[in-house]
């Protein structure tokens, strides 16, 4: 056998060759019997194609998927590029290209790095979001929502970047600390660091918040990185209390609905807040005269100004940094105006303040001073009554003169309903409210509605239409003969796809067993509350709206889209009247593309189109594949991505278009790669090409050293040492099977140590690659390795004999293939590949006498050949140990005792001393000295 030297390039160019053509990594999507979907998110194609960092998460997650595919699964592994954006549309305009072109550019090279790395993809069914044959798709996805109730336009206060000049989503406007003297949070644009503003826009959304019980509900059901879950449950933000009717003098019979998170405290209500944007403000402005009018104005308008955070963080007592005088100590305004609680029928005065947010519960909240510290702050400076109305239980203390009193207790100044406790209180007061018909339960969330438009130019279309003929005419797609009509779902809509749950988004109901029950006629949810007249959406037959090829793709910065200056493409005839009519010209927040990918992947292939052209997938194929097995993305994706794509998964379930709830069963969070100690940043000059360590060590070493450098669910830190050291490593394997390869008897006998020291490195790193503990995996075949060559060294070098047996060569380079997928190949093919008697996987490739190491059985341990005759007995005197020696597990404690005192390090400590021996059989034996 030539013993050649171990040539890495050579060996990964020779076997990407190879599976390509064998085709090992594309199951039949159709036929496999047992499914696993492994699936890691797939990238951006930046120009400057992946780092490091990226490859860390895409081996990692391909490692798990080999570990599944030897372990008799059928895996699939797709990868695609999420390329549609702003990243993309940026960088084309910084470089002057066309991002379609340069897509492509960057494509190419993509896919380049992903096949040189080695992870086993199923290339067949690749996808790009901005090839007009996905968003075709993509298109009909918002359509389909549109119809269900569930997409809508309105006119709201949204995020806007004034760099990249687009409206963006509440969950990219982050939040960032400013490092000034006196730090200030404010909100800025995730992906460009712009401080973001607030304009009023016509927009479109999606209603998630229709869904976010569910989505908060179900997170329990998941198995999921909790640090995720966590992070949607506060994103969700529930709030549970009630609200309550305090009637005001604003006008007659004019209510203020209240809602708050402690209706204990409501017999401590001393005034009443309004946001600054609630409708009764201007209400106030227009009753109030002369300076009162002009203070609430300018107060009002100054508000509107600052952001929500700004608002939040608004101090009582400090100066607001603005210019005029007036405003300077201002923190509220008094209104004029009195309100009634409803339980003590006390006045109370309404102030206008900008801490409270219309976006938070009504827009309306009740000053609690004794048990809230902004309202006592508040109360203190407008000289307001402090009422405790909660006193501490034993061991509290409670001196609302120095602050409020925040913590739970039991209620006193409350009427009835004196002595309960906090619990109990707020239990009581929702149920005698509700009874009186003076509030009810309620429930706020932090959650908004999903705003999908983008002035931009590189997305996909929204597909609707507007026509202002039928506009004013009234008719919508929702409309029939303009009136309002069952929602044009229209009875057979719904009746098609056989809804799930009982729904009354459009004031229909379906039931859950019956996919023909029938509909009550009522208007869709929508035309109650936004304006649908003459909006259409694009008839399926003309979809995709593909995306024009302009020249002039800058943004306007006006909140209109490029697109619409491209006539031909804006000017169309209406699909309800047939006169002219308009497009949409804003384009789908590319969120929208990733929202769904993973269910198109199992029916996208370059060998099979899907067969129902009616949908974007295939229903028998998505229901065997689908939800996702194993899903692996970075934790920044924890809100934005992840929430998305299980509101719209929910969506499609309830109407009949898949057949679960939830996309991803498990989910699990890789960590961040840094650089000698620091975050890679362009900056610093310390991205890590992957390219330069392939050329350089080879694909194999690179994948082993990325997942050595920590734990892979938190990150680790890449230094070119050791990598280095993974590249000797992997040479060692080399060598050491290379080396002794005579491995003429195959179930030669091997010596109980070794099958020991074998079969506790194989459930080692079974149970480690299972836990994604792929840094301690590697250890133990590193262990394992220094074992077989401490044994080779013992054996004479005159000998004949197998020094590894054939079982240990084997079994190690199965353990190693998930990490090292070309070295253990190779070596494989070479010396067991043509194997009559090995163990075959049913999954191998049909037809083809190429038998894959990567489709071979995973070994199996056996606990009772881990179990050894030998244990490490601790030696202690007087509690302090002295010695370590091996001894037989089952040795007497005459024999023990016999063999440690025999030992010089223990005798010196017992010489003429009179002890008593504490004996742990195989663990311990302890010299207890007497006293004389």
């Amino acid at each position: 056998m030539n013993k050649a030297e171990y040539n890495p390039l050579e060996i990964e160019q020779k076997w990407q060759k190879v599976w390509s053509e064998v085709g090992i990594y594309e199951p039949d999507t159709e036929k496999s019997q047992k499914p696993f979907y492994n699936l890691m998110m797939f990238p951006y194609p930046s120009a400057e194609g992946l780092h490091v960092g990226n490859m860390y998460a895409f081996c990692g997650s391909d490692i798990y998927g080999r570990y599944q595919r030897m372990k008799g699964n059928d895996v699939f592994e797709p990868i695609g590029l999420d390329g549609f954006g702003i990243h993309s549309e940026n960088f084309a305009l910084k470089i002057g290209e066309h991002p379609a072109d340069l897509s492509k550019r960057t494509e190419a090279n993509f896919y380049k790095q992903l096949h040189m790395i080695g992870n086993g993809y199923a290339w067949s069914h690749k996808l790009e979001t901005y090839d007009p044959a996905y968003y075709h798709w993509t298109q009909w996805i918002f359509i389909e929502l549109f119809k269900a109730g569930l997409a809508y336009k309105g006119k709201a206060t949204v995020n806007w970047c004034p760099h990249c000049l687009t409206v963006l989503a509440d969950e990219q406007a982050v939040k960032q600390v400013t490092s000034d003297q006196e730090p200030v949070t404010r909100n800025v644009c995730e992906r460009c660091g712009t401080e973001v503003e607030r304009k009023d826009l016509s927009q479109w959304f999606f209603r998630i918040t229709s869904y976010a019980q569910r989505l908060l509900e179900n997170l329990d059901k998941l198995d999921w990185s909790e640090k995720v879950k966590v992070a949607q449950r506060n994103w969700i933000g529930k709030s549970e209390g009630a609200k309550v009717m305090f009637q005001s003098d604003i006008e007659d019979n004019c209510l203020i609905e209240v809602f708050t998170t402690r209706p204990d405290t409501i017999f401590g209500v001393t005034f009443l807040v309004l946001a600054p944007e609630h409708p009764l403000v201007t209400r106030i402005i227009n009753k109030a005269n002369g300076p009162l009018q002009q203070e609430i104005r300018q107060y009002v308008d100054y508000s509107l100004k600052k952001t929500e955070d700004e608002r939040l963080e608004t101090k009582i007592e400090a100066k607001n940094r603005v210019k005029t005088e007036v405003l300077q100590s201002k923190s509220g305004v008094f209104s004029g105006f009195y309100a009634i609680n409803p339980l003590n029928k006390k006045k109370v005065p309404i102030y206008i303040a900008d801490y409270v947010l219309m976006s938070y519960g009504t827009g309306a909240v009740m000053g609690v001073p004794a048990h809230d510290q902004r309202d006592w702050e508040f109360a203190k400076k407008y000289e307001l009554d402090i009422i405790q109305v909660i006193e501490p239980t034993e061991g509290q203390k409670g001196d609302i003169s120095q602050g409020a009193f925040t913590e739970e207790g039991r209620l006193v100044n409350s009427g009835q309903f004196n002595g309960l406790t906090t619990e109990d209180g707020i239990q009581s007061i929702i149920k005698y409210i509700n009874k009186n018909q003076i509030g009810t339960p309620f429930a706020t969330w932090h959650l908004r509605d999903w705003t999908i438009s983008r002035q931009r130019y590189w997305g996909p279309p929204i597909p609707m239409i507007y026509c202002e003929k039928c506009a004013k005419e009234g008719k919508s797609w929702f409309a029939v003969s303009g009136t309002p009509a069952v929602n044009a779902l229209k009875l057979g809509y719904l009746r098609s796809r056989g809804q799930r749950s009982v729904v009354n988004l459009h004031g229909a109901q379906v039931d859950r067993n019956s996919k023909t029950a029938p509909l009550q006629a009522a208007s869709p949810r929508m035309d109650l509350d936004w304006d649908s007249a003459g909006w259409y959406p694009v008839p399926q037959e003309d979809l995709p709206v593909e995306l024009p090829n302009i020249k002039n793709f800058k943004p306007t910065g006006t909140g209109v889209s490029p697109l619409a200056q491209d006539k031909d493409f804006v000017n169309v005839k209406c699909p309800g009247c047939g006169f002219a009519a308009k497009r949409e010209t804003d384009v789908s927040d590319t969120f929208l593309d990733s929202a769904w990918y993973f269910l198109r992947y199992p029916s996208q292939s370059q060998k099979s189109k899907v067969k129902s052209q009616k949908l974007p997938w295939d229903a028998e194929i998505t229901k065997k594949w689908l939800p996702v097995d194993m899903y692996v993305g970075g934790a920044e994706h924890a809100v934005l991505h992840l929430l998305y794509s299980r509101f719209l998964t929910m969506a499609l379930y309830d109407l009949g278009l898949v057949e679960f709830e939830e996309p991803f069963s498990k989910f699990r969070v890789n960590g961040l790669l840094i650089k000698d100690g620091a975050k890679m940043s362009k900056s610093k000059g310390n991205v890590v090409n992957p390219d330069d360590y392939i050329a350089k060590f080879g694909a194999d070493t690179l994948r082993c050293y990325l997942m050595f450098c920590g734990r892979f669910r938190e990150g680790g830190d890449f230094r070119d040492t050791g990598i280095e050291g993974m590249h000797r490593f992997l040479r060692r394997v080399w060598r050491l099977v290379q080396e002794n390869s005579k491995f003429k008897i195959q179930n030669s006998k091997v010596e109980p140590e070794d099958l020991r020291m074998m079969h506790k490195t194989i459930k080692k790193v079974t149970e480690d690659i299972e836990s994604l503990d792929y840094n301690t995996a590697i250890a133990a075949l590193m262990e394992w390795v220094n074992f077989l060559e401490g044994k080779v060294s013992k054996v004479s070098k005159e000998s004949n004999a197998s020094k590894v047996s054939f079982e240990e060569a084997k079994t190690l380079l199965l353990l190693l293939a998930p990490f090292a997928p070309y070295m253990t190949e190779e070596l494989y093919q070479k010396f067991f590949g043509n194997s009559k008697s090995e163990a075959r996987n049913s999954k191998q490739t049909q037809n083809s006498k190429f038998r894959s190491i990567h489709k071979q059985l995973w070994p199996e341990y056996e606990e009772d050949k881990i179990k050894s005759d030998i244990t490490l007995l601790i030696v202690q005197v007087n509690g302090k140990m002295r010695e370590k020696i091996e001894v037989k597990v089952d040795l007497s404690q005459e024999e023990a005792e016999r063999t440690v005192l025999a030992l010089p390090k223990v005798a010196k400590y017992l010489e003429n001393a009179k002890y008593r021996t504490v004996y742990v059989p195989g663990k311990i034996i302890n010299f207890v000295t007497l006293l004389h």
